[in-house]
């Protein structure tokens, strides 16, 4: 949820509910040598850039949304494909959360500006890059799993292992840690560390897209709004933060250039003339993708709980992000000024579906949707079992 910005390399954006739509303008040896010449992006290489992107942000909003589904109906009994561990769970998002996200996003990004500023930016980001290293890695693994389910023989043995730390002994014993993997999951995250020793080492913008793309969809697929009243004051608060940020100061941009971190995902303008080695680069923050996604599976979820063998809602909105997504680029581009993405994305994404219910007669249906957690849903079958015993 940031702007268009120039920096001289790989440029970088801050954290995921903060960031958003960035281009850059001038080439990696800007910054070495004055007098080098401003790289000027050819039309076929703007093209290939922002369609990229595009593309790239609706691969984990569709296939996040999906799994979203299969993630709600399943239950912490580690049978039928459901949760083997407590962290494969759901976060419902509440009312409340959704209120108090954008001022908590907003004190997040003031008090990374406040650090840049006052400490050095070299390790911070040696920080940040380790933190986003491990959990890149758990994302990507998380993310490869299901695939790795069709993929692997069925000829070779699967061995089951556990990772268990206790507290105390006897009656007082207490879990801290009890996670389930499998030989699958090794494989996953094998594969998944070898992604990030790559970031680690080189910051390459194809192993940066990896982890973008893995933290993604398991925010969409994991990150649950409990009613459609839930998601419009989250996406509404952080249409203000977003506008506000952007418009109103340049500390989201002075925070985007210091930030390194894979939660944005990149595509190089110059692709065409550099290949893999390009510098120019053309950006989408992790915010913009999975703030509107959440919303895109909370809507995904309704039409599945209408039972009527329809995606109408989730199409519509699907189709709504592309919409403002394509008018954030286009506008951007016609003014060439910093526009924040969440300011053509929440209308779009929310007048959509919203347009869609009204001629249906749906519209009271729709807000009148709630999703309840894991948690809940699971006292409640408790409470109901324990009545029919009685």
């Amino acid at each position: 949820m940031a702007d268009v910005d120039q920096a001289s390399a790989l440029p970088n954006e801050i954290p995921s509910t903060l960031d958003g739509l960035n281009a850059t303008d001038s080439n990696g040896t800007d910054a070495v040598n004055a007098t080098v010449a401003k790289f000027v992006a050819t039309p076929e290489g703007t093209a290939l850039a922002y369609g990229s992107l595009v593309f790239m942000a609706l691969l984990p909003i569709f296939f996040g949304a999906l799994r979203s589904v299969n993630c709600s109906k399943a239950k912490v009994d580690g049978e039928n494909g459901a949760y083997r561990n407590a962290s494969d769970m759901p976060e419902t998002i509440t009312s409340r959360d959704a209120a108090r996200f954008p001022i908590i996003a907003s004190c997040t990004l003031f008090g990374l500006y406040l650090f840049f500023k006052i400490f050095s930016q070299e390790y911070i980001n040696m920080l940040l890059s380790m933190y986003f290293f491990v959990l890149g890695i758990l994302a990507l693994s998380h993310t490869m799993s299901p695939f790795m389910n069709r993929v692997f023989p069925a000829n070779l043995p699967i061995k089951q292992y556990q990772l268990l730390f206790t507290q105390g002994s006897g009656e007082t014993k207490e879990e801290i840690v009890n996670y389930e993997f499998d030989t699958k999951d090794l494989i996953c995250l094998a594969i998944s560390s070898v992604v990030g020793v790559w970031y680690i080492l080189k910051k390459h913008w194809i192993a940066n897209n990896l982890f973008g793309l893995a933290f993604a969809l398991n925010g969409v697929e994991l990150l649950h709004l409990n009613t459609v009243s839930t998601g419009c004051i989250l996406l509404g608060g952080l249409f203000v933060y977003d506008v506000f940020w952007v418009f109103g100061t340049n500390v989201m941009v002075t925070v985007a250039k210091s930030f390194e971190a894979p939660i944005k995902l990149v595509f190089p303008q110059d692709l065409l003339e550099r290949g893999l080695d390009a510098s120019n680069f053309a950006m989408l923050g992790l915010g913009d993708i999975v703030i509107p996604g959440i919303f895109i599976a909370l809507l995904l979820r309704f039409d599945v709980s209408l039972k009527k063998n329809s995606r109408t809602y989730f199409y519509a909105s699907f189709l709504a992000y592309i919409f403002g997504l394509g008018l954030t680029i286009f506008v951007m581009h016609t003014f060439k000024h910093a526009q924040p993405a969440l300011l053509y994305l929440v209308p779009a994404c929310i007048g959509f579906p919203v347009v869609v219910a009204l001629v249906k007669g749906e519209l009271t249906e729709m807000f009148s949707y709630e999703e309840v957690s894991p948690e809940e849903a699971a006292a409640k079958e408790e409470a109901e079992s324990e009545k029919k015993e009685q």
